[in-house]
């Protein structure tokens, strides 16, 4: 059963941001946090997430890295310099699982790491994790 996904520090339900290119994906994540009484935003591309971001201010961001117009890695950077943005935190979900990339994202800060394909209730688990933090 899926429950309702609530950041500690608030009683409303949490804004997350989902910015992945791959329609198929967006669409299952949105269904499956919509139904834990989440609000979901989306964006396809760093750039466009990057402007959401700013506007929605997410509780939780949800970031690929392989996207067109601005990677995840990308948007990531931009997202550390500005002052009201740094401290979402951010969960990289991509195919990518290299060493290298996945090191290259910690560097930053990411609250965490999901490759996909990924069972929902993984996400969940991660979201929630990171909310409590």
């Amino acid at each position: 059963m899926i429950g309702t996904l609530k950041s500690k520090k608030q009683a409303t339900p949490i804004k997350i941001l989902i910015v992945d290119d791959e329609p198929d994906i967006v669409n299952i994540a949105q269904c499956h946090l919509k139904c834990c009484k989440c609000e979901v935003v989306t964006a396809a591309n760093g750039k466009e997430g990057l402007e959401k971001a700013e506007k929605e201010k997410p509780d939780l961001i949800l970031l690929d890295v392989n996207m067109p117009v601005m990677n995840g890695h990308q948007m990531l950077e931009r997202l550390k310099e500005h002052s009201d943005l740094k401290d979402i935190p951010v969960i990289m979900v991509t195919v990518i699982c290299e060493p290298l990339d996945i090191a290259a994202a910690l560097s930053y800060g990411i609250a965490d790491y999901i490759t996909k394909p990924f069972e929902m209730s993984e996400l969940t688990e991660k979201i929630t994790a990171a909310l409590k933090t």
